[in-house]
């Protein structure tokens, strides 16, 4: 070998090496490394929700119809967490507690932001330490009463009631709960002297129905739906300010008493601070499983309305329905715990 040709043979040796390198899935050098090739797409592993209520509940099975369908569009499976009581704040502080990486989210609904007010002092800042994905979908509770009373219509019922101060009892569950505060917001607005009477769960409340000790209940569509269908009760109303797509041929409660909405919601938050990459890919695929036919079939049956939102509209909703629960609560007077 001349002194002229090693310079040469040493650059092709080395080209050699580093291409062997590169297919042995040895390091390559700094051209190979760097912010472009460190970071792999969002997700690259299983994502956790933590659920504020029991498993079999209306909550745990739509978060669970939808992150199905959403893990098949992401290319990786969701793990749902149970963590119920304490208004949530149990679920809440895990999520908050975790890494802002978008890998562990937080199923948020109506009953967290009742939570705000009912509560003194909650260990987590649902508007500050959270930020929002995507509503999951809306539903509105059932108005019904026992088909012995004879009422029909919503009006007739409130018609007696006026006429008889004191004398109808409505059946809620759980003081506190977005029933029961329903309940109380459809007191005050339609103007009728009425006892609400709380009950620990919904079979508790039914009985009391079929008894006539009660004469009207407010509750979900899925945990009345059988007792409507069966004819026991008669659904009067729903609860939301518009027409249900859930129950079409009953009318809005807002038709007879104008202005009252109680609309409930369900949807999926991150902790501040998760990257933005995350929250795009979580809102995006949101966006395609909540329009697909079989979801939203899914999601009906439950008496839930499969409705996909931007982040922005979904944390109005959030500080909206934060104020306006608050509101009811002062003004019933119902303590803070």
């Amino acid at each position: 070998m001349t002194r002229d040709t090693a310079p040469f043979l040493s650059r092709r040796t080395l080209l050699c090496g580093l291409a062997g390198a590169a297919a042995g899935g040895l390091a390559a050098p700094s051209v190979l490394s760097g912010p472009a090739f460190a970071q792999a797409k969002y997700p690259v592993r299983p994502i956790k929700v933590v659920v504020p209520f029991g498993p079999g509940g209306v909550a745990d099975i739509t978060v669970r119809i939808v992150t199905e369908r959403l893990g098949d569009k992401l290319g990786q499976r969701f793990v749902i967490e149970n963590a119920p009581g304490a208004g949530g704040s149990l679920a809440a502080s895990r999520v908050a507690s975790a890494a802002p990486d978008g890998y562990t989210l937080a199923l948020f609904s109506n009953g967290t932001a009742v939570s705000v007010g009912l509560f003194k002092q909650l260990p987590f800042d649902p508007i500050n330490e959270f930020v929002p994905i995507s509503t999951l979908g809306l539903f509105d509770f059932i108005l019904a009463t026992n088909k012995q009373t004879g009422y029909t219509k919503l009006a007739d019922l409130l018609a007696d009631a006026k006429a008889r101060p004191g004398a109808l009892n409505i059946a809620t569950i759980t003081a506190g709960s977005t029933q029961h505060l329903s309940a109380v917001l459809f007191k005050a607005e339609s103007g009728i002297d009425a006892q609400i009477v709380t009950y620990r769960t919904t079979p508790d409340a039914m009985v009391s129905m079929l008894r006539n000790d009660a004469q009207l209940i407010v509750d979900s569509y899925a945990s009345l739906k059988g007792s409507v269908e069966d004819k026991s009760l008669v659904a009067l109303a729903t609860s939301g300010a518009k027409q249900s797509v859930v129950l079409p041929d009953v009318p809005p409660a807002a038709s007879t008493v104008p202005g009252f909405d109680a609309t409930s919601w369900n949807a999926l938050f991150a902790r501040k601070g998760t990257p933005e990459e995350a929250l795009r890919a979580l809102n995006a695929g949101l966006q395609e499983v909540l329009v697909e036919p079989e979801v939203k079939a899914k999601l009906l049956e439950l008496g839930i309305v499969a409705t996909p939102s931007t982040p922005a509209d979904l944390g109005e909703r959030l500080a909206v329905d934060i104020r306006r629960w608050s509101a009811v609560i002062d003004k019933a007077g119902i303590p803070k715990q």
